[in-house]
């Protein structure tokens, strides 16, 4: 299995970009597909998710409003808009999957990620 993301860069605050995650090897039809990021000096954390057979969304609550996840179940790839990027949003960005939905925000799963693709967002 293989996660390749991309899109990421360099933007002013208050730009957009979009990232996407193409998988291969296998497909996750039964389960979603997520977004997690890592900022220097802090712990990965949660973004988004998306399970691929009804489009149910997961967003952590810094970013919703903002950033909107989609897939493209004939292309096996998962997008994420971002839109009205803060600083605080810089970070290197991952794909993971399978992401299971739990109870609430919950979610589990994650064994595969993909390399991150880095977003930096200038004041």
């Amino acid at each position: 299995v293989q996660l390749q993301a991309s899109g990421g860069g360099l933007v002013q605050a208050g730009g957009s970009l979009r990232l996407s995650c193409a998988a291969s090897g296998r497909t996750f039809s039964s389960s979603g597909m997520g977004w997690f990021r890592q900022a220097p000096g802090k712990e990965r954390e949660f973004v988004a998710a998306i399970t691929w057979s009804s489009g149910r969304t997961l967003y952590t609550d810094s970013v919703k409003g903002r950033f909107t996840i989609s897939r493209d179940n004939a292309k096996n790839t998962m997008y994420l808009q971002m839109n009205s990027l803060k600083p605080e949003d810089t970070a290197v960005y991952y794909c993971a999957a399978p992401v299971y939905f739990g109870m609430g925000s919950s979610y589990y799963g994650m064994n595969y990620w993909g390399k991150g693709t880095q977003v930096t967002v200038s004041s």
